[in-house]
């Protein structure tokens, strides 16, 4: 496990894919530091193939990993924007992933919140890379795979 100076997570979510894409599977971890959030995602099984290698990456408001036929987490709702900013603004807008032979890791460090602000949101990849244009969410394709943030009660 990544730890942030030998700490561990304030808060994590364990990222599974859709239906249709069941071999992803990962986590996020959210680290409290001065003035923002470091966010590490180890993500893998990402397959092969799968757009052009990058992936959006967002916090959204809904707190479910949950959705309908149409959209598989359609319960994640849009992206998390608590100061109703256009986009690329949104608080939960991140960097996007990169597959490296269906593995993705990133680290970011945001001050746009800090990770008690995100509890009970959601985490989510997209099938696309995210335009950092486009409104309200940057084209960033179908969510693909989804986890809940969750509050770590073992740190």
């Amino acid at each position: 496990m990544y730890t942030e100076n030998g700490r561990i997570p304030a808060a994590t979510a364990q990222i599974s894919g859709s239906k249709e894409y069941d071999t992803i599977n990962g986590k996020a971890d959210f680290y409290d530091t001065y003035g923002g959030t470091i966010v590490v995602a180890e993500v893998q099984g990402i397959p092969e193939g799968l757009g052009n290698g990058f992936f959006g990456f967002h916090i959204h408001q809904g707190g479910a990993c949950t959705g309908n036929e149409e959209d598989a987490f359609a319960d994640t709702g849009q992206h998390y924007n608590p100061q109703d900013k256009p986009h690329p603004e949104h608080a939960g807008d991140l960097p996007p992933l990169l597959n490296n032979k269906g593995t993705a890791w990133m680290v970011v460090y945001t001050d746009r919140f800090y990770p008690e602000d995100v509890i009970g949101k959601t985490v989510v990849i997209h099938s696309k890379p995210d335009d950092f244009r486009t409104q309200p969410s940057g084209d960033s394709g179908k969510k693909i795979a989804c986890g809940v943030i969750k509050e770590r009660t073992n740190r």
